[in-house]
């Protein structure tokens, strides 16, 4: 195959990566209604609060955060700044990134009980981790902006958590492909996943990095997301590369992440 020919198939693979998910979620819009609720019931059932525990648990992981780090250690920014705003709207992205990416590596196999022997679907499903996490996240996101900075800067809150979403939509379908059919990608995930908290602005400031390792942040994505959300949401400094270096990797992973899904579906029942 030819450069030419190589690069038609790539642009022809990346515009139907781009709206496959969407025309997807719009045609199966009442099944993914009813795999949310059955989602949601599930992780709940048996449970004195039912539904409620999706929102209680990472309202007490922020309220823990905020006993450890503003009451215990008392941590402030050198300009008498306090820490934990700063942390909160960094942390919140990075806990739905990492909860829809990690579970996006066991979804084919967790709902492998709805297709093995009978016609269904299997596309829409990388879609059900984001679906439900996003939604979660979005309200958790905006209550805790309110209550952190103003009201103002909630709009703002939910729109950056519909544009994460929208961008992790190529990681959830080549993922979900992949710890299908490497297990052993689940063993490595949660250190990866780790890391990336690590190498990015959340616990520190993007200046406190040592010079020598700046080129660290510059590879992740995910602290150029988080420098983002601090732009939009709390009016740090950002520069284009911090915008361009995500939108470029998502591009890029929409025509693969496709062409994967879609090759490796008929194989999904055999697997299992």
């Amino acid at each position: 195959m030819n450069l030419p020919q190589f690069l038609k198939r790539y642009v022809k693979a990346t515009y139907q990566g781009l709206f496959f998910p969407f025309q997807l979620g719009y045609t199966h819009r009442h099944l993914l209604w009813l795999l949310v609720k059955r989602d949601m019931t599930a992780r709940t059932a048996n449970t004195l609060f039912g539904n409620a525990w999706l929102l209680l648990q990472p309202t007490l992981q922020i309220i823990g955060f905020w006993f450890l780090l503003d009451v215990v250690l008392k941590i402030k920014f050198p300009n008498g700044e306090v820490f934990i705003n700063y942390f909160l709207i960094g942390i919140l992205p990075w806990l739905l990134f990492s909860e829809v990416l990690s579970r996006s590596l066991t979804v084919l196999s967790e709902f492998s009980g709805l297709y093995r022997r009978s016609p269904f679907p299997i596309s829409i499903l990388p879609l059900l981790p984001l679906l439900l996490s996003s939604i979660l996240y979005a309200l958790i996101m905006t209550v805790t902006v309110t209550l952190l900075e103003h009201s103002l800067a909630s709009p703002l809150a939910v729109l950056f958590i519909l544009l994460l979403g929208c961008w992790l939509i190529p990681f959830c379908y080549l993922l979900s492909v992949i710890g299908l059919f490497l297990k052993d990608l689940s063993q490595f995930f949660p250190f990866f996943i780790t890391l990336t908290l690590y190498l990015s602005p959340i616990l520190y400031t993007p200046d406190q990095m040592p010079a020598h390792f700046q080129w660290l942040l510059a590879i992740n994505p995910i602290a150029d997301l988080v420098m983002l959300a601090h732009a939009l949401i709390q009016g740090t400094d950002w520069t284009w590369p911090h915008l361009l270096r995500p939108i470029v990797l998502w591009v890029l992973m929409l025509g693969p992440a496709f062409v994967l899904f879609k090759r490796a579906e008929p194989h999904v029942r055999e697997m299992l």
